[in-house]
């Protein structure tokens, strides 16, 4: 992977955020986005984030050439992760704290955690108890290790965490060869921030050299752990156009059929929507592309022959993502994820959740292969390239007709 690109993966997917907290994923991105020509920046009223390559370049022969035709193709990725902001200031040394995502209580108990300070500051604490049952929230009571007087509600807090880490490891999806793997505070979805972000770079990169390429954005979203806000507020407000192809990108809950290390997912829905069957169809299509084959080995098939880059297809029922959102408003919408280890930081979850664990819950680091993650930028730089108008089903029913149809007669 290029450093650069590896570089901004550690960076980025270790910088503190929560819904409504997203302020440093912003500064982060804003920094990345100086500089670099040839992209443009739009915000809406909701504080959400479009990035695209400039129309205006290529118009005269200048900095690239004209879109491919066809409507604007948009990458989306959320800036948050769940993590606690702080509800009530009790006293110097203990805050209550109000938990905005999707985490087991079992995970909770003298739990350790982080402040982060507006100022910049970082103070350690320890989850006590239960607070206010009443917040629409999970509310918790902290002690901080030292009493602070600064502290108010504009602060918020995640887990405390060991520093981000690749190793060297098996993958469970190429069975159990060794591969890379982060370890890192939260994929979900800030490896996709940075994956949206080094497919629009790259792209940007190929327009420069002459190659044209589709009208290709990235949407950053704000506190989708709360039930998809921001994207909510960026469709119902009309900021995508309407016709807009929309990418949405996760990192999704790795199951024994979806593994680690068996490469970026084309998710065909979740637990709550089918997602659009063309474009799900013309983003599997350029898997296919790149790939040399389908996301499985056939039956006729030895595993020998199967695809050497690796992708899978799958529903992905265990949660549900923007995707789902986009298509309720009337775009047409799909999905790739990454599949993700300790989902949203619950280590052992499978074990937890059976009843079958022998230690303690404790929250632990997410991970991804990194195999997985520069299959995805590949992926997505191939639809910025040239995504189908479809997958392509219905020229090969009619060949298949026309080929065959004598057998009826």
């Amino acid at each position: 992977m290029d450093q650069r690109v590896q570089d901004w993966l550690r960076e980025l997917t270790s910088t503190p955020t929560a819904a409504g907290h997203e302020r440093r994923v912003i500064a982060w991105v804003e920094r990345w986005l100086a500089g670099r020509e040839g992209l443009t920046r739009r915000d809406d009223e909701h504080g959400n984030i479009e990035i695209a390559l400039d129309p205006n370049l290529g118009q005269d022969g200048a900095g690239g050439p004209a879109f491919r035709e066809g409507p604007p193709v948009y990458f989306t990725a959320h800036m948050d992760h769940p993590a606690f902001v702080v509800h009530r200031v009790i006293g110097p040394g203990t805050l209550e704290l109000a938990f905005r995502g999707g985490v087991m209580e079992d995970y909770f108990p003298d739990a350790r955690v982080v402040i982060h300070t507006t100022d910049g500051r970082r103070l350690g604490g320890a989850i006590t108890g239960r607070g206010d049952l009443s917040d629409p929230d999970k509310s918790w009571l902290c002690d901080l290790d030292e009493e602070d007087e600064s502290v108010t509600t504009a602060d918020f807090a995640t887990w405390d965490l060991p520093e981000a880490e690749i190793v060297s490891e098996p993958l469970p999806g190429v069975g159990g060869e060794p591969g890379e793997i982060i370890y890192t505070n939260a994929c979900d979805d800030l490896a996709a921030v940075v994956a949206a972000l080094a497919a629009l770079d790259r792209l940007r990169e190929l327009r420069a050299a002459g190659e044209s390429v589709h009208d290709s954005r990235v949407l950053l979203t704000r506190a989708e752990e709360i039930g998809f806000i921001g994207a909510i507020g960026a469709s119902r407000g009309g900021f995508m156009p309407a016709g807009s192809r929309v990418i949405a990108l996760e990192n999704s809950r790795s199951f024994d059929d979806s593994p680690i290390g068996g490469g970026p997912i084309v998710r065909v829905g979740d637990r709550v929507s089918v997602f659009a069957p063309s474009l799900t169809g013309a983003v599997a299509k350029v898997a296919e592309r790149i790939s040399g084959g389908s996301a499985h080995v056939t039956a006729s098939q030895k595993l020998s022959e199967g695809p050497k880059w690796r992708w899978q297809r799958k529903l992905m029922a265990g949660g549900a993502c923007e995707a789902s959102v986009y298509c309720h408003f009337g775009y047409e919408a799909t999905c790739v994820c990454l599949p993700l280890g300790n989902y949203h930081n619950m280590a052992d979850l499978a074990a937890v959740q059976a009843g079958t664990n022998t230690t303690r819950p404790r929250v632990g680091r997410e991970h991804v292969a990194i195999s997985d993650f520069e299959g995805m930028v590949e992926l997505l730089v191939g639809c910025g390239r040239d995504l189908p108008g479809t997958g392509g089903l219905g020229e090969r029913l009619a060949k298949l007709w026309e080929d065959r149809k004598q057998v009826l007669a």
